[in-house]
C-alpha cells in the first residue's frame, strides 16, 4: 500500500471530540422518556414487513473477573444460579417481544456478545440457543457469531458452539505482551490463544476474528509490532483493531489501569498507522475505520465493491432491516426507531418480573435522521459520498462542508460523489461530523488522544 505521512501537527488539528457513529443520531441525544409504548410501536411497525430477515443479538453480561481496561456492560459472578436467573428473564423478554413481530421470523444475523458469551456452561448455552430457536426461525447459513474469551475458552466449547450452528466467532486478545496484560489486568498467556485458534480452525469455523487494543498502557511500537506478528502468523480471517478509552471517571474499573505508561496522541496515532501498514503488507484490506480482513475475505470483498454495511454488532456484508436486542443494555434498531434497555441488571429483571419492557431510553428517526444516518454509514463503510445521497439543501450544504475538506488532502470532488483520500481515511469521523445534525448535543472525545 502506498505510505501515507500524518504529521504531529495534522494529528492536533484533527483531534477534536466527536462520536464514534456506532449509531446517528448517538446514543447522548436518544430521549429518555421513549418508553414501553413507543418500543411496541416499533415493534408493530416491523411486524408490517414480515418478509424483512432480523438481526438479533443478546447480551450476556456475565465475566469470572472484570478487566481493568474494559468499557462494556459486565458483571462478575462465580454462581451458576445468577446466570440461570438471567437466562429467565430473558426467556421472559423474548416471550414479551417475538410474538409482537408478527410471527415467528427469520433471522439472518445472530450474535452473542457480552461480557463473556462463553463464561455460561453447557447446559446455559444450550437452553440460551433451545430458547432462541422457539422463538425464531434462525437461518444457520446465515451469520451465527459469538465472543470467546480464550483465558476460559475449550476446545468442548468450541465442539458445543459448531453442534449448535455457531459459524463465526470473535477471540479477545488485545495485546500480547505481559506488561501490557498486567497493566490492564489481564493475563493471557498467547498459548490460550493460539490453542483455543487451532480449535476454532480444526472444527470448522467458517470465520474467525481477532479483537486487538491500541493506546494501551506501555504499548510501544515494538511491543504492538510483537503482538501484530503474532497475529499475523495465525492468519484470522479478520481482525478489530479498537482503540482503547480511558474514562475512569465513568468506567470505575478502569481506575486499576496503570495509566503511567499511555501513549501521547501521536504516538497512540502511530501504533495504529502501523497496525495498517503490517497487515495490508501482509494480505489485510483494511475494511471500513478499524477492521481487517483477508482480501479474498467476502467482507474485504464487500467494501472494494461498495456494498458494505455496519451496525451495533459492527461491519456486516449481510445488513438486516431491523435488529432486535435481548438483555441488559442491549441496543436494537427497527423500523426508523433506536431502543436501549436498561443498563441496570437490577432493574432490568424487576421490569421482566413485571411483565414489562426493560425500555430505558431511544429514539423515533426523522426523515432527515435516516437521511443523515444512510450517508454517514456510507461514509465510513464506503468512504465516499454519492451527491445523489444530498435529498435536500441542508444535506447539500453538509455535502459542502465535506468537500471542503478537498482543501487539506482529506478528500477529492468528483462530479458525482466526493471520495476519501489515503490521508482522510485516518480522519473519516471528522468528515462525518459534517453530516451531524446533532453535533452541538453529542458528548465526545477527541480521537487519537489518551481517552479514546
Amino acid at each position: 500500500m502506498n505510505r501515507v505521512r500524518v504529521t504531529p501537527e495534522q494529528i492536533d488539528h484533527y483531534n477534536k471530540p466527536g462520536p464514534r457513529y456506532t449509531s446517528y443520531p448517538t446514543v447522548p441525544v436518544w430521549d429518555n422518556t421513549f418508553g414501553e409504548a413507543d418500543y411496541r410501536e416499533a415493534l408493530a411497525a416491523v411486524a408490517t414487513q414480515p418478509d424483512d430477515g432480523l438481526s438479533v443479538y443478546v447480551h450476556l453480561p456475565f465475566c469470572a473477573e472484570r478487566c481493568a481496561y474494559c468499557g462494556c456492560n459486565a458483571t462478575v459472578t462465580r454462581h451458576p444460579h445468577v446466570v440461570d436467573a438471567y437466562l429467565d428473564r430473558v426467556e421472559r423478554e423474548l416471550a414479551l417481544v417475538a410474538p409482537q413481530l408478527g410471527g415467528r421470523r427469520q433471522v439472518v444475523q445472530l450474535h452473542w456478545g457480552g461480557g463473556t458469551p462463553n463464561f455460561l456452561n453447557e447446559a446455559q448455552t444450550r437452553r440460551l440457543m433451545a430458547m432462541l430457536d422457539e422463538a425464531f426461525l434462525i437461518d444457520r447459513n446465515g451469520e451465527v457469531s459469538l465472543e470467546m474469551d480464550p483465558r476460559i475458552g475449550s476446545r468442548a466449547q468450541v465442539e458445543l458452539y459448531r453442534e449448535l450452528g455457531f459459524n463465526r466467532v470473535s477471540l479477545g486478545v488485545q495485546d500480547i505482551d505481559a506488561q501490557v496484560q498486567v497493566a490492564i489486568g489481564r493475563i493471557q498467556p498467547f498459548s490460550q490463544t493460539e490453542g483455543l485458534y487451532e480449535a476454532c480452525r480444526e472444527l470448522g469455523f467458517a470465520s474467525v476474528n481477532v479483537d486487538l487494543v491500541y493506546g494501551l498502557p506501555y504499548q510501544t511500537a515494538t511491543v504492538f509490532g510483537r503482538t501484530l506478528d503474532a497475529i499475523i502468523g495465525l492468519r484470522p480471517d479478520r481482525l478489530a483493531c479498537f482503540s482503547y478509552a480511558h474514562l475512569p471517571q465513568s468506567r470505575s474499573n478502569q481506575k486499576q489501569v496503570d495509566t503511567n505508561g499511555l501513549p501521547e496522541p501521536y504516538a497512540k496515532f502511530g501504533l495504529f498507522q502501523m497496525a495498517v501498514e503490517r497487515l495490508t503488507d501482509a494480505g489485510y484490506d483494511w475494511v471500513g475505520m478499524d477492521h481487517f480482513a483477508l482480501e479474498a475475505d467476502e467482507m474485504a470483498v464487500a467494501a472494494r465493491e461498495l456494498r458494505l454495511h455496519r451496525n451495533f454488532m459492527g461491519y456486516t456484508t449481510r445488513p438486516a432491516m431491523h435488529m432486535v436486542a435481548f438483555g441488559v443494555s442491549s441496543i436494537g434498531d427497527m423500523a426508523g426507531y433506536y431502543v436501549q434497555n436498561d443498563v441496570g441488571l437490577g432493574r432490568y429483571q424487576k421490569s421482566l418480573d413485571a411483565d414489562k419492557l426493560p425500555v430505558v431510553r431511544g429514539m423515533k428517526l426523522t426523515e432527515d435522521d435516516q437521511r443523515r444516518r444512510a450517508a454517514i454509514t456510507h461514509l465510513m463503510c464506503n468512504l465516499e459520498l454519492p451527491f445523489a445521497m444530498a435529498a435536500d439543501e441542508a444535506m447539500h450544504e453538509s455535502f459542502l462542508r465535506v468537500a471542503g475538506y478537498a482543501d487539506e488532502g482529506l478528500v477529492i470532488v468528483h462530479p458525482d460523489r466526493i471520495v476519501v483520500t489515503p490521508l482522510g481515511r485516518y480522519f473519516v469521523r471528522n468528515l462525518c461530523m459534517e453530516l451531524d445534525a446533532h453535533l452541538s448535543r453529542t458528548a465526545g472525545r477527541p480521537i487519537f488522544s489518551k481517552t479514546v
